[in-house]
């Protein structure tokens, strides 16, 4: 696609499913400001809390946390509690500001209103007086008193006292804030403030008007950049997908000077290297997710490298394995008549069909193609009453209010298919049945053409890019344009901030959504599910896989983990929700499942797969471990000792319900060898006029 174009609609409209009468979603009037209403709304965003229930739990929006409540903004520069089974971000009142006239409005309860929106900030409108542009990455927070409200008296408190109050120079537009707890914050304002001490922990500061800036200051040496970019700030930021394998920030700004921001090690990472930038490597903010570095700049180009959503292995399958693969596929395809489908939950029965579409496409690598009509009456009979609206007992609809896809059970049950209902997990669900959709549409093209809409309508509840008014979903669901993953909490609060699990569902969701665009000749959707699945990737294995002598978490935390359980805003645990952490063989295969050629570039480095391996095994030996959680620790081990795992993989007598022998025995029989340590995952893409 050019640059700067742009992306085209998905075809898929909110028209392709009936619509719901949910009981269970909230109303979002409550705090979306009236305008915004009219099109669909984020269910799973980086501000999410601020819109649900009372709308006063914190959100971390880096490097602060940040509370809006009581007509009054809080923020947080947070500190850590760590052990070896979690790494936790705790809040902590360190400041509040406030309007001293907007103390009616509190009292009455009065909510604050989300006034607009993007990829990359939110504005919050937090009392009738005071507006607060909340920029991720930004190291001020910024709070404007409204045009309408004239000067206005400002309050500044903390839960700390201050010990230090002092402006910094005669204009009285810089102000010294040193706490008892050891913390210094900047305080900077475009007119005059005469900020006075009333009591041990509140500031007062009479007819101000004009914007309030307010920075941590974690080195007394990182003070003169702060007064240095402390006038010019952004008020929004659009992430732009218009190429393949690249991400484009720009923010929106006023003030004057060039603009300061900070970036987590992955942008860091993948900040190319023509963008016109300057990194300050002594600029450092702390972060959970790592050490969060100045970067001066009013746009950043993020470039990954491409990887291509291929249908089969990338080495093809050994010569000696290819009869053994063979002899499975056939059982398990003739096993298909006499195994029906008898769940209605959304998610177990997406990965029952896209477990069944492996087995056409293992026919083809394997020479089977007499197996492959079987597979295609199997889909055909189980996946079309999902899509024509005849399924028994569950189904997709439209729900209007957020504008999303729920099911027919989530609509009157917030915990019925996982909370499907209220946005939780859709690209999981979604990702399942877009990969047997995918299979059936390429080995049945006349099927696929007749529920393309259907089709896309799935794709776009979780990939539409379109910000447009009227638009039938909201812009990419799950996936967050500033940490460069999913997340997967949908519209239920939590202390902790956003979360998820499994990154492994979340690559498959993109992957398949880039199998579908090749099945349908659609080269826009291959380049952005591709886009997408690359980027998961490496936000997993940057944040995810731990590796020994990491130094993003603390060293307990560190040595005692391979792999992260459940990823938060705010915190790091080892737990699953559904194992603790113990049984990590569940927390291998949560980050695995579902096996396919993706699968090789989510775990491309030999030594840490060795890592992962060897600290899971013990657990295997534990009474009571699955079958099913074993294969997928045999899968992994096969990477660097396929003799021993396909050892292993033919004596178990069970397989997770989106898996199977055959394709245990694919995955095992495809594996190669390297001689650098590192996984040959190809990086070739058939579309090569799209990778620039």
């Amino acid at each position: 696609m050019p640059h700067g174009r742009p992306p085209p609609p998905f075809p898929g409209g909110r028209d392709a499913f009936p619509q719901a009468a949910s009981t269970v979603v909230p109303d979002p009037a409550r705090f979306f400001a009236p305008a915004l209403l009219s099109s669909p709304l984020p269910t799973n965003s980086f501000f999410q809390n601020f819109v649900l229930k009372n709308g006063d739990q914190p959100e971390y929006i880096h490097p602060y946390s940040v509370r809006s409540a009581a007509a009054a903004l809080t923020l947080c520069y947070p500190a850590r509690n760590h052990s070896p089974s979690f790494v936790i971000q705790t809040f902590v009142e360190d400041l509040t500001v406030s309007a001293a006239s907007d103390a009616a409005a509190a009292a009455a309860g009065q909510r604050h209103r989300v006034a607009a929106f993007d990829d990359l900030s939110v504005t919050l409108d937090v009392s009738p007086s005071l507006r607060a542009f909340l920029v991720r990455g930004c190291p001020f927070v910024t709070v404007a008193t409204a045009d309408a409200a004239g000067p206005v008296d400002i309050s500044v408190a903390s839960v700390h006292a201050f010990i230090e109050v002092a402006s910094c120079d005669d204009a009285l537009t810089k102000w010294r804030l040193r706490m008892n707890s050891g913390q210094t914050f900047l305080l900077y304002a475009s007119a005059p403030i005469r900020l006075a001490q009333s009591s041990v922990t509140q500031l007062s500061a009479p007819g101000f008007s004009g914007v309030i800036r307010v920075a941590y200051l974690p080195d007394p040496s990182m003070e003169a950049v702060l007064d240095q970019y402390s006038r010019c700030f952004p008020t929004a930021g659009e992430a732009s997908l218009n190429r393949p394998f690249c991400v484009e920030y720009t923010w929106r700004k006023q003030g004057w000077g060039d603009l300061l921001m900070l970036a987590h090690p992955l942008h860091l990472r993948l900040l190319s290297e023509d963008c016109c930038v300057r990194v300050l490597d002594d600029f450092r903010y702390r972060s959970i997710d790592g050490d969060m570095v100045g970067v001066v700049g009013d746009s950043w180009v993020l470039r990954t490298d491409p990887v291509s959503p291929t249908w089969h292995s990338m080495r093809g399958i050994s010569d000696d394995g290819v009869g053994e693969v063979a002899a499975a596929l056939r059982k398990d395809v003739d096993a298909l008549a006499s195994s029906p489908i008898t769940t209605t939950s959304s998610y177990f029965y997406g990965k029952a069909i896209a477990r069944a579409a492996r087995f056409a496409v293992i026919a083809e690598e394997v020479g089977c193609p007499d197996v492959i009509p079987a597979v295609q009456r199997f889909l055909k009979a189980t996946v079309t009453p999902w899509l024509d609206g005849s399924f028994q007992g569950n189904g997709f609809l439209y729900e209007p209010k957020w504008g999303g896809l729920v099911t027919l059970q989530g609509s009157k049950d917030t915990g019925a298919d996982f909370g499907f209902g209220i946005y939780n997990d859709h690209h999981y669900h979604l990702g399942y049945f877009l990969y047997a959709i995918a299979v059936l549409a390429k080995i049945d093209p006349s099927w696929g053409r007749k529920y393309m809409a259907q089709a896309y309508s799935m794709v776009a509840d979780f990939m539409t890019l379109s910000r447009k008014h009227g638009a039938s979903y909201t812009r990419l669901r799950m996936f967050d344009l500033w940490k460069l993953h999913s997340w997967a909490g949908g519209l239920t609060e939590f202390a902790d901030g956003r979360n998820q699990e499994s990154t492994s569902e979340a690559v498959n969701a993109y992957y398949s959504a880039a199998l579908l665009g090749l099945s349908y000749g659609d080269t826009h959707l291959v380049s952005i599910g591709a886009t997408l699945t690359a980027l998961e990737m490496l936000a997993a294995q940057t944040w995810w896989h731990v590796r020994e002598g990491d130094t993003i978490y603390e060293d307990d935390f560190t040595g005692n983990n391979r792999v992260v359980g459940v990823l938060w805003a705010n915190k790091r645990d080892s737990g699953l929700w559904f194992a603790p952490p113990e049984w990590k063989e569940c927390r291998l295969g949560i980050q695995l499942l579902p096996v396919l050629p993706i699968s090789e570039a989510l775990f491309p480095d030999i030594s840490f797969v060795k890592e992962l391996v060897d600290w899971t095994m013990p657990s295997l030996s534990r009474e009571g471990v699955g079958e099913g959680w074993k294969g997928f620790v045999y899968a992994l081990e096969g990477i660097y000792n396929k003799e021993s795992a396909l050892q292993k993989t033919r004596a178990l007598t069970g397989h997770d319900d989106g898996n199977s022998l055959t394709n245990l025995l694919w995955w095992l029989h495809s594996r190669g060898t390297a001689d650098d340590g590192v996984v040959g995952f190809s990086r070739c893409c058939w579309y090569r006029q799209y990778c620039h």
